[in-house]
């Protein structure tokens, strides 16, 4: 949390600048922009929101909630400006007429890492062979019984200790995840994508998984069919490629390559 704050002040100034000269031409109208986004972006864009918002005099609301569940609420009627969820989503919510079609920026993507309780002393997972004695070492290993839990298991599996961790590894959804390593008393290991790792205080990211068993769930932008304010939604999404939000993404775990 600490190396986000000191990454984003160094980008903050540049960043309203950059907003204030995209904006520029916007600036006798004031949009309210209701902006969904899915839960790991939650650090980056709320910080990056709240500059687009001083700058450019658009008031933004940001919720934040999973893909899924966004999908929903947009399938259901609920109004938004801007939606970003993983692009799979965005195809279904296109075809169903709900997003609009054309160009759909990936903004962001997130990887999986490794947590352990704040206080607690990290392993070296810097290398496979440091990452395999890192799980086996762990007295429980805790991942979560969507995407990037199945995912997860699958790496247990290639790593060849799927049979040696069975009753050890614990499956929850992924809030649930946090709290079972954090109530934990032992040499506990969670397993969450890097970003919401980065968002918990109660949290010590012990690193991303090795590069050859990485994963990444990514994001794109997209603006609502039924937007209120589509040209403000399309600044905000162009604002999301500028260099100042590309580092904030990446203080925040979420960096595209």
């Amino acid at each position: 949390m600490t190396m986000f704050r000191i990454a984003y002040g160094f980008i903050t100034l540049c960043f309203i600048a950059a907003v204030a000269a995209v904006a520029a031409p916007h600036a006798a109208w004031a949009a309210e922009l209701t902006i969904f986004s899915d839960s790991p972006l939650q650090l980056a864009l709320t910080n990056i929101a709240q500059d687009f918002q001083r700058a450019s005099g658009h008031t933004v609301k940001v919720l934040f909630e999973l893909s899924p569940i966004i999908h929903k609420k947009v399938v259901d009627g609920e109004v938004a400006d801007v939606v970003i969820i993983q692009p799979n989503f965005i195809d279904e919510l296109v075809k169903a007429k709900r997003l609009a079609p054309g160009d759909h920026p990936i903004v962001a993507r997130v990887g999986i890492g490794l947590f352990i309780r704040a206080d607690a002393t990290a392993p070296d997972i810097s290398t496979v062979g440091g990452f395999n004695q890192a799980l086996l070492s762990a007295d429980a290993l805790v991942f979560s019984n969507v995407a990037a839990g199945n995912y997860f298991a699958t790496v247990l599996e290639r790593l060849g200790i799927s049979e040696a961790l069975k009753g050890r590894v614990t499956r929850a959804n992924p809030a649930d995840v946090v709290s079972r390593v954090v109530q934990g008393k032992g040499n506990d290991i969670g397993v969450l994508n890097v970003a919401m790792i980065l968002m918990d205080k109660r949290l010590k990211l012990v690193g991303p998984l090795p590069g050859e068993y990485q994963s990444y769930l990514v994001y794109a932008a997209a603006i609502a069919s039924n937007a209120s304010s589509p040209e403000a939604g399309r600044d905000f999404v162009r604002f999301l490629s500028s260099p100042a939000a590309r580092a904030a993404f990446t203080a925040a775990g979420a960096n595209l390559p």
